[in-house]
């Protein structure tokens, strides 16, 4: 198993969220399993010609959202993320429609709102 990262230095998006998203996918898809041990960040960093900063950046993004977890010096692994990220997108809508309701929005409002806004997320 290797780790595959394609950064596009001419993109609009940042180093660090392009390798965040690509590291979230491949985990995500399957692509890196449940267990696959990460490369330290100076050596990613190095391997991708990064600053250790900007992998770091990444990983610690990675980490918040439930995709990898560090096990101090034994490194940095996939996590069994998908039930995390499902948990973490039902509690953050919860909050919402709660956040939505003390507002007075009606219930088509807050569906609206949310609808826009995973549709700028995810743009389109």
């Amino acid at each position: 198993m290797t780790l595959t990262i394609a950064l596009d230095p001419d993109s609009a998006v940042a180093p660090y969220e392009q390798l965040r998203a690509q590291l979230s996918e491949q985990a995500r898809s399957g692509t890196l399993p449940v267990g696959f041990r990460l490369p330290t960040v100076r050596g990613l960093a190095e391997e991708l010609g990064l600053a250790a900063n900007t992998v770091a950046k990444a990983y610690r993004a990675l980490e918040a959202d439930g995709v990898i977890e560090t096990r101090g010096r034994n490194g940095t692994f996939v996590a069994a993320a998908g039930g995390t990220a499902r948990r973490k997108a039902a509690a953050a809508a919860q909050e919402y429609a709660e956040q939505a309701r003390r507002l007075g929005l009606s219930r088509a409002e807050a569906l609206s709102g949310a609808e826009d806004a995973v549709r700028a997320a995810y743009g389109g």
